[in-house]
């Protein structure tokens, strides 16, 4: 099998994805190569919001269009971390840049920066990720666990968290309350 980079690509969980972590989720690869791939699930809001996870953190938050910003359930790894996809990417203490607009951080310096109303322009606040080990992802993809879309960043940033499954379906012509439950095998 040719290797394949999924970085800056949307998985769609298929409808017969069982695992409640990730059944009709919308995750967006920040990372994908041998030694395996990382994502953030960006449809998932949860009850939190941003002024809520920076007064537990003692952070102030001074930019006030941000307090009722959702938190996102990310993934079931490390959910009491926090990460932060942005656009633009900055220069931060510990950023993943998944391509030169988007990045992901995950050191206090960029929440800081958020609060004094100095952070990036767009930002999605996540609790945990979503990681797949050597081969995890590829094997997943044969059992016909995903579809796989390139990632658009207006549909992490502008959209709705409601809206941004069904608009990334969109970008394959496909209706998603028309997918099948199963898939079949030739």
């Amino acid at each position: 099998m040719l290797p394949i980079n999924l970085t800056h690509h949307f998985l769609i969980a298929m409808p017969s994805m069982a695992d409640p972590y990730f059944a009709k989720s919308l995750t967006y690869v920040c990372e994908h190569n041998e030694q395996g791939a990382l994502g953030v699930v960006v449809n998932r809001p949860i009850d939190m919001t941003l002024q809520a996870l920076f007064e537990r953190l003692s952070l102030k938050l001074t930019h006030h269009d941000l307090s009722d910003a959702p938190i996102y359930f990310g993934g079931p790894v490390q959910t009491d971390r926090g990460f932060v996809l942005h656009e633009p990417t900055g220069n931060w203490q510990s950023t993943l840049k998944v391509r030169d607009a988007i990045g992901l951080t995950t050191s206090k310096d960029i929440l800081e920066a958020v609060g004094r109303g100095e952070g990036p322009h767009k930002l999605l606040v996540t609790l945990g990720y979503a990681g797949w080990s050597a081969g995890q992802l590829e094997h997943e993809l044969t059992q016909n666990a995903w579809l796989t879309v390139e990632a658009r960043d207006a549909i992490i940033f502008d959209l709705p968290a409601e809206e941004r499954l069904p608009a990334a379906m969109e970008l394959l012509g496909v209706d998603y309350a028309r997918l099948a439950d199963s898939a079949g095998h030739a």
